[in-house]
């Protein structure tokens, strides 16, 4: 089953806890207190299941527009920054949170680099997308 006709929100949340799972994924130290971009007030609320999602939500960011690099996911994972009064303007999110992610999917064995073009989904990660979708979708 494709991962495309699955709400994104519903498969992410499965497969954070999925990811859990996993030795090689886990938060770096100190990661509780990082803003995901410079123009947020505050760290995320829910910390200790903020890595597991960012990393499924990246995981699955690559899967549908791979192969991709940091810079296009920083750009996805950014927003508008507001200072005082005046226009908004776009602004891109943490590239330290992204690369530590992708670096520690790679560790996985779930995402790969793809010749100078960024990053794309293994095998064995297309494989744990596809089964998850299938049982989300038989639920």
């Amino acid at each position: 089953m494709s991962i495309y006709v699955i709400e994104p929100d519903k498969l992410i949340a499965v497969l954070a806890e999925k990811l859990k799972e996993y030795p090689e994924i886990n938060a770096p130290e100190g990661s509780e207190f990082w803003k995901t971009a410079f123009f947020k007030e505050l760290a995320p609320i829910d910390t200790e299941n903020f890595w597991y999602i960012r990393c499924a939500s990246i995981l699955r960011k690559v899967k549908k527009n791979g192969p991709i690099g940091v810079n296009r996911l920083r750009k996805a994972y950014g927003g508008r920054s507001r200072k005082g009064k005046g226009l908004n303007h776009s602004a891109k999110g943490s590239g330290k949170i992204i690369r530590v992610a992708i670096q520690q999917l790679e560790n996985a064995n779930l995402l790969d680099k793809y010749e100078k073009k960024g990053r794309i989904v293994t095998p064995e990660g297309t494989s744990l997308l596809e089964r998850l979708a299938y049982e989300i979708l038989r639920k």
